[in-house]
């Protein structure tokens, strides 16, 4: 029999394993991982997950960046219609390219998550639900811009604010609920996120009953139909804003109890959100 010669496998003071050479034929031992490797390995991974993390987070931050510009947008879009100043309603219906700008940037960051990173569980619902709260989040953009437009000629006819009294209600409850629903995304709070879904019944209510004394006014004053005109597209520009902050809840929902709650009841919501608890 030939002799055995056992070679290291690395040149370390601890080796992975070694080599027999016996006879022509060549048999390798199981390797045993040494310690100061498994640490390395491990701290990898921790980094990994924190960068991961930091980068999630960063999307997150961006989102509420987007949603602090479009509240003020809609706070000056509606400030232009009950003032009647067409100058602030000239700034607010130029200023949605930069909310259409972030939706852009956040949307391809969010790409490059999901090819690079290829999150899961939460982490994969928090990036689907961003992409899907900045889609909602420019269309409110779209709604502040159609309200700055809307105030520059009722400015220019010298519409009175007179007959903005029936939208000072709507217009109070509608940026509620939006600064509800960010909060609610904020702080994953799917019981706030609930609560301002059940709000919209409300601004639904209130945007049929100005329609209905907007129609009796055409009705008693022909020569005003114009006016009501004018004044129940910004009702229903305030109408779709209540909408887009009702969907951005749904998300919010879907983030933190990994249900789908779009298109169904306000019942069968809240029992459909309460199996999980």
């Amino acid at each position: 029999m030939g002799s055995v010669l056992l070679l290291p496998t690395f040149q370390s003071q601890k080796f992975f394993g070694c080599q027999a050479l016996n006879g022509g034929q060549t048999k390798t031992r199981l390797p045993t991982l040494p310690g100061y490797c498994y640490h390395r390995h491990h701290t990898i991974q921790k980094l990994m997950l924190h960068w991961d993390n930091e980068e999630l987070e960063e999307v997150r931050h961006k989102v509420l960046v987007m949603g602090g510009l479009v509240k003020k947008q809609v706070a000056d879009g509606l400030t232009a219609l009950l003032n009647s100043d067409s100058s602030l309603g000239e700034v607010v219906a130029g200023a949605d390219f930069e909310i259409n700008a972030m939706e852009v940037a956040i949307d391809e960051q969010c790409t490059h998550i999901l090819a690079r990173r290829q999150p899961a569980a939460s982490d994969l619902r928090l990036v689907i639900s961003v992409i899907k709260t900045i889609t909602d989040l420019e269309r409110i953009g779209d709604e502040a811009e159609k309200l700055g437009r809307y105030a520059m000629p009722m400015a220019d006819k010298k519409i009175t604010p007179a007959y903005f009294v029936t939208l000072r209600h709507l217009d109070e409850h509608v940026k509620v609920m939006l600064h509800n629903s960010l909060d609610a995304f904020a702080h994953n709070d799917a019981e706030e996120a609930l609560t301002t879904i059940a709000s919209d019944e409300q601004i639904n209510k209130e945007f049929e009953a100005i329609l209905r004394q907007l129609i009796t006014q055409m009705m008693e004053n022909p020569r005003d139909i114009k006016k009501a005109m004018q004044i129940s597209l910004c009702a229903r520009a305030l109408e779709r804003i209540g909408d887009h902050s009702k969907n951005i809840c749904e998300y919010v929902v879907y983030l933190v109890k990994g249900k789908d709650v779009r298109h169904i009841s306000l019942d069968r919501l809240n029992k459909r959100v309460s199996t999980d608890k």
